[in-house]
């Protein structure tokens, strides 16, 4: 008589058991995000966009703690290009890089979708020895002029080149990654630096001085980076993913508020970049204006604008579509949730703030 009981309860186990299996499968155990960044220190970190603020301030650990889910940063010294490797691997579940590695990525084929801006109206800068004659970028033909191929920096300087009836065929370029470059020159191994602000510590230093800072020449020649997310894990894990973009849009919301621009800079010094470079970096611009997520007319022309001119300088073999690869409902629901719809100025594709 107690069998049935018995064969009972281990039946209401087993159900309970697979429940908790099937709910543990539900949710990843780790999220792995990768930065198209060397990063700087132990544990690494970075600077100089609202992403590097959720990573310093641990937002997104915060936020799956109570889950039991790990986050993990994960660096790479060659930026957008090797972060589109591991995306390849199916090592990486989202990545923050800038729009050219994206667009070189997409079109290889790689399934992603690109949640939210993260460092929007970024310039360049061109540095060269303190004592060089070179004085502006025609006077850069023929001399050795390092960048970093493949990252969003070399398609904003080659636009800077044509600008000035020149290309990469008119000078002798070297493929240096960030320190690599500055290494080179403050030592005059090179003539002049495609680079970052990383360039305002080497000026400061007497070591350098810049001679070029492209976003003064309007918003087209700027450079934008992004959060995405690979189609495999969005199609898994939808609810995460709108975890992750509200986290994002908070560390947005918190770089971009002016009463914060003294203790975002000195966050941000932990990248080993001093606050005196991240002055000179946002000096007669807003936080809101650099610091936005918005994927706005500005935004999706740009990236139209960079898959056309891969295309052009044949980086690329086929047409990239940009349209489909934003998806923009994640951050709309985190806009609306944390009722910061107003909050930040959408820009027309011009780069005209809209009303």
């Amino acid at each position: 008589m107690r069998y049935p009981r018995f064969l009972k309860l281990l039946l209401v186990l087993s159900t309970l058991s697979i429940a908790a299996v099937n709910a543990h499968a539900d949710k990843p155990a780790t999220i792995r995000i990768g930065v198209a960044d060397q990063g700087t220190g132990d544990p690494p970190t970075f600077g100089g966009s609202p992403a590097a603020t959720v990573q310093q301030q641990q937002l997104l650990e915060k936020e799956f703690a109570a889950d039991g889910i790990k986050v993990e940063w994960l660096f790479f010294k060659g930026a957008g290009p090797a972060v589109n490797e591991a995306i390849a691997n199916k090592s990486l579940d989202f990545a923050f890089q800038g729009d050219l590695p994206a667009v070189l990525a997409r079109a290889n084929g790689l399934k992603t979708r690109i949640l939210l801006e993260s460092g929007v109206r970024v310039g360049i800068k061109i540095a060269v020895p303190p004592d060089s004659d070179i004085h502006s970028i025609k006077d850069l033909k023929g001399r050795r002029v390092s960048i970093f191929r493949g990252t969003n920096l070399q398609l904003v300087a080659d636009n800077v080149l044509a600008a000035n009836h020149l290309d990469e065929r008119d000078l002798r370029v070297l493929n240096l990654d960030t320190a690599s470059s500055l290494a080179a020159l403050a030592s005059k191994g090179i003539d002049a630096s495609v680079n970052d602000y990383h360039l305002y510590k080497l000026r400061d230093q007497g070591l350098a001085k810049i001679i070029y800072e492209s976003q003064t020449d309007g918003p087209q020649f700027t450079r934008q980076s992004h959060l995405l997310v690979t189609e495999d894990f969005e199609h898994a894990h939808p609810e995460i993913v709108q975890r992750v973009v509200n986290a994002f849009v908070k560390g947005a919301q918190w770089s971009s508020d002016e009463a914060n621009r003294d203790a975002l800079f000195q966050q941000w010094a932990k990248s080993g970049v001093g606050v005196a470079s991240w002055k000179a970096e946002f000096a007669n611009r807003t936080l809101k204006e650099r610091n936005s997520p918005l994927i706005d007319p500005f935004i999706v022309g740009r990236y139209k604008a960079v898959a056309q001119a891969a295309l052009q300088l044949k980086l690329i073999r086929q047409p990239v579509e940009v349209d489909s690869w934003f998806e923009p409902r994640y951050l709309d629901n985190a806009l609306r949730t944390l009722k910061l719809e107003h909050y930040w100025t959408p820009y027309d594709a011009a780069g005209k703030p809209l009303a």
